[in-house]
């Protein structure tokens, strides 16, 4: 509880002084106007806000359903005793465990350059899917596993097949586990830069994105431009655009807590 404290201290010094810093320029043309390398009384993030939104939202839709099958192939279909199988659970952990900067770096040479796809809003997807990947099978499988298995001994006995098993009791049933980490999987991919400064994250865009080909700026990358900056008023600018990325952070976490108290069961 003391260490709990601590924690919960400075985090709230961090966030009172961030709020306290940005709050002048807590307003719509924060999230209205483009960014400005020379005018920050009129700068803003939009941008880098719809660059994020663009991102995220690819991210998941490669991630998630991706990530899920392969929990549900290794809990419900995988021999535990193949070889292969065990090369995949050994490999899945491992890739957990690698620096996100790594994966900047395979998104450069793999997805940019060999595939083609350039510096663009689909490397930068694909390339935080790789990196969010792992986590997502991971606590897929932990929510998968702790449906009781007498769940699928009662269907199976009652005729159903293995896949309906799967898809009408034990999926349902590890909805909480499953959302809860995806969720705080793709919270740690909206909040990476490492890697997507290998991927042409440029800080000065002044467009939104127009297609998942197109040029690309985000949160991350727009405040570590302003924090470069010399001027006091591009500070206050990054303070205002970190309240803005926490206040998204904590929309993606509460949905998280929300879907867990609806969908939890005691067994």
């Amino acid at each position: 509880l003391g260490a709990l404290a601590l924690v919960l201290l400075f985090l709230a010094a961090l966030l009172g002084h961030v709020l306290q810093q940005g709050w002048p320029r807590l307003d719509s043309r924060l999230w209205e106007n483009m960014p400005s390398i020379r005018r920050p009384e009129v700068a803003g993030a939009q941008s880098a806000i719809t660059g994020t939104l663009w991102v995220i939202s690819l991210t998941a839709l490669f991630t998630l359903p991706t990530g899920i099958a392969a929990a549900v192939y290794l809990e419900e279909y995988a021999d535990k005793s193949r070889w292969y199988n065990r090369v995949i659970e050994l490999n899945i952990q491992n890739l957990a465990a690698i620096p996100s900067i790594v994966y900047g770096i395979l998104g450069l040479g793999v997805i940019a350059r060999t595939f083609g796809f350039g510096f663009s809003v689909l490397s930068a997807s694909l390339t935080l899917a790789l990196l969010v990947l792992p986590i997502v099978i991971i606590a897929s499988r932990e929510a998968i596993r702790a449906v009781p298995a007498s769940i699928r001994e009662g269907s199976l006995a009652l005729g159903a097949t293995q896949w309906q098993t799967i898809s009408r009791q034990v999926l349902p049933a590890a909805i909480p586990g499953i959302a809860t980490g995806s969720i705080l999987a793709l919270s740690r991919a909206i909040g990476e830069a490492a890697p997507l400064l290998m991927l042409g994250a440029v800080a000065f865009v002044r467009f939104n994105p127009d297609g998942v080909f197109a040029s690309y700026t985000v949160l991350p990358i727009q405040i570590f431009n302003w924090i470069s900056q010399s001027r006091e008023e591009f500070h206050v600018l990054a303070s205002a655009a970190i309240v803005i990325l926490l206040a998204i952070l904590l929309v993606m976490n509460s949905a998280a807590i929300w879907l867990r108290n609806r969908y939890q069961k005691r067994w």
